[in-house]
């Protein structure tokens, strides 16, 4: 089991521990909104053990708070959430071959976690890297949150100290990086533009799913930057 671990390299394990700070910070965020916005402690927290999605949370918990009933809420997190259907697929060599790590797997996919297992091949490797992603996050994720939510009524509006900005940064840290190819570029770029141009009239979520039509540039496809760099 050791050696399983060790197979991670150092620059890896260091990815993942910032990811999981920048998660912990995003999730005391969440954890404290919520509540300052009138709901219980408690239903943060069980969204976080029993959804584990930030941004489907934050959407969920955005529309109740503007007056939205609980249907409406639950479409705008699926919405958001609808992404991790293909990634699921992407990744399920990583979660095992058994129910009984797939099931508990797939309740770990999210895109950090599937983002640092694409970016190896070796089938051993991908597993050490899906589950220590995955479960530190899951970890560092729901123990922010709730000390986020016992602390919400102190904290008041955390926007007004940054803390909805740092998960953000640190994303466009880690992403800016791979952006070496053109048409890579090109198809981000895009991407960003649709989701950015459709968000004031579209509900939550949509705006991210159409921003995969940045893919269907000519050249990011099939034979694309992802075949170049095999």
């Amino acid at each position: 089991m050791c050696s399983f671990w060790r197979t991670i390299d150092p620059g890896t394990l260091r990815a993942i521990g910032l990811v999981c700070l920048a998660d912990a910070i995003v999730g005391a965020s969440f954890g404290a909104l919520a509540v300052s916005g009138g709901l219980d402690p408690w239903l943060p927290v069980a969204m976080s053990v029993l959804i584990f999605g930030g941004g489907a949370q934050f959407a969920a918990v955005g529309v109740v708070l503007a007056g939205g009933g609980a249907l409406a809420a639950v479409a705008a997190g699926l919405v958001l959430n609808a992404r991790l259907l293909p990634f699921g697929f992407a990744v399920a060599d990583a979660a095992g071959r058994s129910w009984r790590t797939r099931l508990p797997g797939a309740h770990l996919i999210t895109d950090e976690t599937v983002a640092f297992t694409m970016r190896h091949r070796d089938p051993r490797l991908r597993r050490a890297v899906f589950w220590t992603c995955g479960l530190a996050l899951f970890a560092c994720w729901n123990v922010a949150v709730a000390v986020g939510a016992l602390a919400g009524r102190i904290v008041g509006d955390t926007g007004a100290i940054g803390l909805d900005a740092a998960f953000p940064a640190v994303l466009l840290a880690l992403v800016l990086p791979s952006l070496t190819d053109r048409r890579l570029r090109g198809a981000a770029l895009s991407g960003a533009a649709v989701a950015v141009a459709t968000t004031p009239f579209l509900p939550p979520g949509l705006p991210v799913l159409l921003a995969l039509t940045g893919l269907l540039l000519p050249g990011t496809g099939r034979g694309g930057p992802a075949e170049e760099a095999r």
